[in-house]
């Protein structure tokens, strides 16, 4: 090993236990309890250390985020995709709640700031999960809305649901809103049967919209332009 790669291995070590204190600190106490101090005394490192690492606190609570949910990620979300593309969409709804409801230090980080997405590198992740799973519904003609609202409203549906019950004292959490909140998305966002074998235009272009980019024959300017339409077509 060169010394480049000595030095290389040796800050990602460090960098990996600097995270993993900060997770214990957020985990125990939220994140009032991550300051510079706590965590590199707990790391064993000088804070110049993780300024030099994460750039600011800001940074460091990203890579906290990251590393928290990429883990759940590794953990629970990956799983091979059944047969009905709006069942996994109830399973992703479950698992976000119950990561939610498992993590809330960890949660209130992610979402309790009104960031965009591309913010945060542990919100983009979970977006791509549920752009995935509607991205399979949309394939099946089963989405009655525009595959951007159809995200939105899952997203801001299932946040809601998880801050309104962490605000609640556990004993009395009703465990019957998250499923009742998700029915009500789902009924509101997809069909019984797929659109494509109802009259309508808004089925025909979300299941379209859905599979654009598979189109060989025409240009990237022409998929841009039928992109543009379609989504003109679900915004209704």
């Amino acid at each position: 090993m060169t010394d480049g790669a000595v030095v290389e291995s040796a800050r990602g070590q460090t960098r990996a236990r600097i995270i993993r204190v900060a997770a214990d600190l957020l985990a125990q106490g939220g994140r009032q309890a991550v300051t510079t101090r706590s965590v590199a005394a707990g790391a064993g490192v000088q804070a110049p250390t993780i300024y030099r690492l994460f750039g600011d606190k800001d940074g460091l609570l990203d890579a906290v985020a990251e590393h928290g949910f990429q883990s759940y990620l590794d953990e629970k979300v990956i799983r091979p995709t059944g047969v009905d593309p709006v069942d996994d969409l109830r399973a992703g709804w479950d698992l976000h709640i119950g990561f939610g409801l498992a993590n809330p230090a960890l949660y209130a980080l992610m979402y309790g700031d009104p960031r965009p997405p591309a913010a945060s590198p542990a919100n983009a992740q979970a977006f791509r999960v549920l752009r995935a799973h509607v991205r399979r519904v949309a394939e099946v003609g089963r989405l009655r809305v525009g595959e951007e609202h159809a995200v939105n409203l899952v997203h801001a549906s299932g946040c809601g649901t998880v801050l309104t019950l962490l605000a609640m004292p556990e004993e009395h959490r009703d465990p019957a809103l998250s499923e009742l909140a998700r029915e009500a998305v789902i009924a509101a966002i997809t069909t019984d049967a797929p659109t494509l074998q109802a009259p309508g235009p808004v089925g025909a272009a979300a299941a379209l919209r859905a599979v654009v980019d598979e189109t060989e024959n025409l240009t990237v300017a022409e998929r841009g332009v039928l992109k543009e339409w379609l989504d003109r077509i679900t915004a209704g």
